[in-house]
């Protein structure tokens, strides 16, 4: 596995790197990413910290907006598991709220009135600066949906598995209260473990 991992890093590392503020007209319409996060090494180049892809016809550049533009946690896992590493490092108890899906109607009337809306304005702004200025991403095309979910799913297996894709001790990741995030071999950086984690 460490040797197609190896290949996978080289294979990415030769693809033009983006990174925030960066211009859509250059990137797919649809595709994979993989993410890198700054400090994170493998296979002595950059580390994949991330893969991920869109299940919608060319909604490539709207999901890399989601993670990067788009302030709102429950429409970007990424994003929430960014906010929960970063508040639980901090041992913040606003964690709890971050953890709450408020994509409904429903769920915002009923936690309206108990969470501090501004501490989760700030919390999103803290997590763009974080996002922004740490990550960088690479993209290949991939059109038919069936493909994006096959690569992407290999691509994971072959990163989650890997034994030389181990994080540094700074990285934040560590600090997620997520099992399955702190441990890579049970769903890989991030939580990118398929659907339920995009």
């Amino acid at each position: 596995m460490s040797a197609i991992c190896k290949q996978v890093h080289r294979l990415f590392g030769r693809r033009e790197r983006f990174s925030f503020p960066f211009d859509e007209s250059r990137i797919s319409d649809a595709g994979i990413y993989v993410l890198f996060e700054e400090g994170e090494t493998g296979h002595e180049t950059d580390r994949i910290v991330r893969v991920g892809t869109h299940t919608g016809k060319n909604q490539l550049r709207p999901r890399l907006r989601q993670h990067f533009i788009q302030e709102n946690k429950d429409r970007s896992i990424f994003r929430k598991n960014i906010g929960r590493a970063l508040l639980h490092r901090d041992g913040d108890p606003f964690l709890e709220h971050w953890n709450l899906d408020l994509t409904t109607r429903k769920a915002k009337d009923k936690y309206a009135s108990t969470i501090d809306w501004g501490k989760q304005a700030a919390t999103e702004e803290r997590v763009s600066r974080y996002i922004r200025n740490h990550f960088t991403f690479a993209v290949v095309e991939a059109v038919a949906k069936v493909r994006r979910m096959e690569l992407e799913s290999r691509l994971i297996s072959t990163v989650s598995l890997c034994n030389d894709c181990s994080p540094s001790a700074a990285w934040l990741g560590l600090y997620s209260p997520k099992k399955k995030i702190r441990d890579q071999r049970a769903c890989g950086p991030y939580g990118f473990c398929g659907t339920a984690f995009r």
